[in-house]
């Protein structure tokens, strides 16, 4: 079979010597690509200073005055209580029980006077 009709293929595959098949020039080939890193879904690999600066304030404001908090996460579970501490990818959130809630698992949260409640 040629991209040519009528025109046939040697058996060598077209190499003059017949010894190697025909293969693009080295230089030619690419790379395969390089593996993606795993990222978690909700999170960028750089955030910008002044969201970070402004989500580290709220959060550290939230602690010191013990803030009734609803956490609200991706699947609609609601977690309330009060924020213990939080580091770049997890908070720690004091209720009936105690839950380590990942950042990137909560859709949003909110006071819980806030709901008129």
């Amino acid at each position: 079979m040629s991209s040519v009709p009528g025109q046939a293929i040697p058996p060598n595959g077209g190499n003059k010597n017949g010894s190697e098949p025909n293969l693009p020039h080295p230089r030619a080939r690419k790379n395969p690509p390089a593996p993606t890193p795993f990222l978690f879904p909700a999170r960028t690999v750089e955030e910008p200073a002044l969201y970070r600066q402004a989500e580290l304030f709220y959060l550290q404001k939230q602690i010191q005055s013990q803030t009734p908090m609803v956490v609200v996460l991706e699947d609609g579970e609601h977690i309330e209580g009060c924020i213990e501490w939080y580091d770049r990818n997890s908070l720690k959130v004091r209720g009936r029980q105690k839950s380590l809630i990942y950042k990137a698992a909560i859709k949003y949260m909110y006071k819980f006077a806030e709901n008129g409640q």
